[in-house]
């Protein structure tokens, strides 16, 4: 599964199963034991992913400092951007692969709605930032995935420190 991961994070869901069992060094049969279709293993890594993300966000929502958990948030959501381009593609995409996990990407919007209302009270936020604005934000970060992997991978963290400037608001000293 690791081995899988980390090609499909890096290469797309296109990647043949013969491949990953060269990287994981085994044959294609012991692959085909224990996910016996490539649409197998693509759903099993896409669903370690997805519940990665949701054991995040409920420690997002568990953290009582709602700028720390808003922030955090965003900044592990680009770091995705850049490390598993393969897989976001798919489950943010029009990858058929993702469509397994609508409901759940619905839940994490809803989380994320949570967080960024909760940032709002606070007044970790700017006042005129809407949780709207901060889906934008999100929506923005995740196109850069699109740009070849060196340049995506400079272009990301910039911009998303570009945006939490813009979404957060002066921290307040303590």
């Amino acid at each position: 599964m690791e081995v899988a991961r980390a090609a499909f994070a890096a290469d797309g869901l296109d990647l043949p199963v013969r491949e990953i069992a060269r990287r994981a060094g085994m044959g294609t049969a012991t692959v085909h034991r224990h996910f016996p279709s490539r649409a197998d293993l693509i759903a099993a890594v896409l669903a370690e992913q997805v519940t990665r993300c949701e054991e995040e966000m409920r420690a997002a929502l568990a953290d009582p400092d709602p700028r720390r958990a808003l922030r955090g948030t965003i900044l592990r959501f680009a770091e995705r951007q850049v490390r598993d381009r393969g897989l976001n593609e798919a489950l943010l995409g029009s990858h058929a692969a993702g469509t397994a996990f609508a409901e759940k990407r619905r839940a994490h919007a809803e989380a994320f709605a949570l967080l960024v209302e909760r940032a709002r009270r606070d007044g970790a936020v700017r006042r005129q930032v809407s949780v709207q604005d901060a889906r934008v934000a999100l929506r923005a970060i995740a196109s850069f995935r699109a740009l070849p992997a060196q340049s995506a991978s400079a272009a990301i963290p910039r911009l998303t420190h570009l945006l939490l400037d813009g979404v957060l608001s002066e921290e307040q000293p303590r």
